[in-house]
């Protein structure tokens, strides 16, 4: 399997564009590199995010400077954290460290329930701000929907657009939510403004449902997990295909995922892991491996955060 430093990118646009995200479009840049563009709708911006970036969650203090640190080494581009995480300080240490320009970026953060109130979300994205050492995240999330509906998912989309709008984040979207939920933001923003819905995929919980769901209505999907927090290395499925491409196991989840038009978000502290998993863009899955993949879907969700979690689809 050829090396690929250079992560694919997807081109979240959605001016002028009739092509499906579902059909990527392949080119070669002058390194002649590959990269790999999603078309998606936007209506007032373009923004760029690269289909492999790097998980944050559960990293803390010295072990998660160290990851984002060795990943923008590597090549990674799309660091992606979260309030709740603890770790905005350390990875803004690590992005202003690395020399790496800020334009060659896309930085993630994800609004806690905590902040969703009106009045209360576009200080805390300030807040987060200032601990990423950053003017502006290239996007922002709403992490979970309100725990029982307590707040209305139209006020805290309607201030996720606003903080848009004054610049604090260069795209909006959403994590964990389910149709339900999805209906409301769209009726609440317009599905043109939501640049991803971040949810658990792997190949034990393939989340079919919300996926089609977001597809239909030009939602592009991020899947967190993807590795199933390491279970799809001990999978037999996965491991034979593995074994005839010569991959790893965790390499061959991931392009399960990114053959799928979805971008992923492992998350690693070794190197060599790191490493592996960018190359993961360059493995190519025939179809009687994407459908033995498939077969694998039994709904073991993993994040299921008791009196946070909706009612799942």
């Amino acid at each position: 399997m050829q090396s690929c430093k250079s992560p694919p990118w997807i081109l979240l646009s959605l001016r002028s564009s009739q092509r499906s995200f579902a059909q990527p479009v392949v080119f070669l840049n002058k390194a002649k590199r590959h990269h790999v563009l999603l078309v998606i709708k936007e209506r007032t911006m373009q923004h760029i995010i690269p289909s492999i970036g790097l998980g944050t969650f559960r990293l803390k203090d010295q072990v998660v400077i160290d990851s984002v640190r060795t990943g923008l080494e590597l090549g990674y581009r799309h660091i992606d954290t979260a309030q709740i995480y603890g770790n905005e300080v350390e990875v803004g240490e690590a992005i202003a460290a690395s020399g790496v320009p800020r334009g060659e970026l896309f930085v993630t953060t994800k609004i806690w329930t905590d902040n969703l109130a009106g009045d209360k979300l576009i200080p805390s994205l300030k807040d987060s701000l200032a601990k990423l050492k950053l003017e502006q995240v290239d996007l922002t999330l709403i992490h979970w929907p309100s725990p029982g509906d307590a707040v209305p998912v139209a006020e805290y989309m309607q201030a996720l657009l606003e903080a848009r709008n004054a610049g604090l984040t260069g795209a909006i979207g959403i994590s964990n939510f389910t149709i339900r939920h999805m209906r409301e933001a769209i009726a609440a923003v317009g599905a043109e403004a939501i640049a991803t819905n971040q949810v658990e995929i792997h190949p034990f919980l393939q989340n079919r449902a919300v996926a089609a769901f977001a597809r239909e209505h030009g939602i592009h999907v991020t899947a967190y997990m993807p590795l199933a927090y390491g279970k799809v290395m001990q999978d037999p499925v996965i491991a034979r295909i593995a074994d005839r491409l010569r991959a790893t196991p965790a390499q061959v989840a991931l392009a399960w995922s990114l053959r799928q038009g979805y971008a992923v978000i492992p998350s690693s502290t070794r190197r060599a892991n790191l490493e592996a998993n960018l190359r993961a863009a360059s493995l190519a899955l025939t179809d009687d491996d994407m459908a033995a993949i498939a077969a694998l879907d039994a709904n073991e969700r993993i994040a299921n955060p008791e009196g946070i979690a909706p009612a799942w689809d």
